[in-house]
């Protein structure tokens, strides 16, 4: 399920029991039943993407053609409803979602990963290189 073949990378856990620590989440929006992050979550049969997303949010989202979408989500709910949202990404600076909602945006902050991310129980590294953005709300 977690593998080149597919656009859904189960997100490594000690990578998110570090930012865990940092941020406490309170909310996984884009999850499965077998590796969601917090105690409440939304799974695919829940569409994540129109669901309030309050609080203090995790998101590892499908690396697919869909990206942006979770992207923007993430900053309207830290601009409009007040909500902290990390983001587990792949580094792909050259894209338009990357230009258009998080470069130089004054919210946002982004962490580039040194090295390559070994998703869940792969034996084997990324074939591209991860960041973790956090949205900050806007009061």
């Amino acid at each position: 399920m977690f593998s080149s073949r597919t656009d859904m990378w189960e997100t490594p856990q000690d990578l998110f029991d570090e930012l865990n620590s940092e941020f406490h989440f309170t909310l996984d929006v884009c999850a499965v039943q077998g590796n969601a992050k917090c105690e409440k979550f939304y799974t695919p049969d829940d569409d994540g993407l129109s669901q309030p997303w309050d609080g203090v949010v995790w998101c590892n989202p499908p690396y697919g053609r869909d990206i942006g979408k979770w992207i923007l989500t993430a900053s309207i709910a830290s601009g409009a409803r007040g909500a902290t949202v990390v983001m587990l990404l792949p580094a792909r600076t050259d894209t338009r979602w990357f230009h258009d909602f998080i470069y130089q945006k004054g919210r946002v902050e982004v962490r580039f990963l040194r090295g390559r991310l070994k998703f869940g129980n792969s034996k084997n590294s990324a074939p591209f290189p991860s960041m973790v953005v956090v949205f900050r709300p806007t009061s």
